[in-house]
């Protein structure tokens, strides 16, 4: 069984928030994905300090298929440098197992 992974990236609408949850689930890039409360980033674009409301979405998969998820959510993200980290988790046995099956295509 492999290694469960948290996948973070952050999105500027529902609409784009939801079709990477979706496209990423049925996919099977990840076993599932969380949206989060709208959010206030604050951060520095081009010299500017900039504000502005992101949608955050958690997608759980496994290391094995981080990558691919991560460069698909990024080709299709419509920010020019879009957020997208990722970072190993400790998941109840059960719970990894699911995620594992649930990445895996047949």
């Amino acid at each position: 069984m492999s290694e469960v992974v948290i996948v973070y990236a952050l999105f500027g609408s529902r609409e784009a928030a939801e079709r990477a949850a979706r496209d990423a689930v049925d996919s099977r890039l990840a076993a599932c994905a969380n949206m989060l409360a709208l959010c206030r980033s604050f951060y520095i674009w081009e010299g500017t300090r900039t504000e502005e409301d992101e949608i955050p979405v958690l997608f759980k998969t496994n290391v094995d298929r981080r990558d691919t998820l991560m460069a698909r959510i990024a080709e299709g993200h419509d920010y020019a440098i879009p957020a997208i980290l990722s970072w190993p988790v400790d998941a109840a046995p059960d719970y990894a197992r699911w995620v594992f099956e649930a990445t895996q295509v047949f």
